[in-house]
């Protein structure tokens, strides 16, 4: 073939690239293919258009470098790139309340004398006097976030995030200990002296200067 018919095509489109020459003609022209096909490919990311997925080389009398093969892939559009990294949104899971025996009953008081003699301040202390009660005066090895929220109803108290009042005064605190089945709790020794025992806080007073 003479060198006049030499003929070199690219279609990014489609993804197709033609070079038919002599191989001191591929061989002399193959750096500025490099530089012109990475430079279409970046224009038709640019403009949006959809990038094949593969390369066809067609009667190509030289094999081009493996290096160059890596570096004239389409790259991924950097939304799409984002996108696919983006972590799927967490979804809570739907507790609901479980219906327990919070009632005063023989050497039992109600859950809510026991709750209004206890006065917890916050949701950590909440849920650990709840599952006080349950263990201690409903007699159960363990309890399901469910009858915690049933707890919450019984005192008329805003009902929290459960799973994750749970989660953190597990790993912060050390009242509340995972049970044998999910979304069930237990109690802790630690658990039991502070609402036996620290419950109500007590609230120091400020010693008011005397007047003379």
């Amino acid at each position: 073939m003479a060198d006049s018919e030499a003929r070199f095509t690219i279609n990014v489109r489609e993804g197709i690239v033609e070079l038919e020459g002599k191989e001191s003609f591929v061989d002399k022209h193959l750096e500025k293919f490099e530089e012109i096909f990475k430079m279409a490919v970046k224009e038709a990311i640019t403009k949006g258009l959809q990038q094949p997925q593969s390369l066809a080389f067609k009667e190509q009398p030289a094999a081009l470098p493996q290096e160059v093969l890596q570096e004239v892939q389409p790259a991924e559009p950097a939304q799409q790139k984002a996108a696919n990294n983006k972590h799927a949104p967490r979804t809570a899971p739907t507790i609901h309340p479980i219906p327990v025996d919070l009632k005063a009953g023989e050497g039992k008081p109600g859950l809510r004398e026991f709750y209004a003699e206890k006065k917890p301040a916050n949701h950590y202390e909440k849920a650990a006097v709840c599952v006080y009660y349950l263990t201690k005066f409903n007699k159960q090895q363990e309890v399901k976030f469910g009858e915690i929220l049933s707890c919450y109803e019984e005192v008329n108290e805003k009902k929290p995030s459960i799973v994750d009042i749970i989660k953190n005064s597990i790993r912060y605190k050390g009242w509340i200990e995972p049970g044998s089945e999910k979304f069930a709790a237990r109690l802790t020794i630690s658990g039991e002296n502070f609402v036996k025992f620290d419950l109500p806080a007590q609230v120091e007073k400020i010693a008011q200067p005397t007047l003379v």
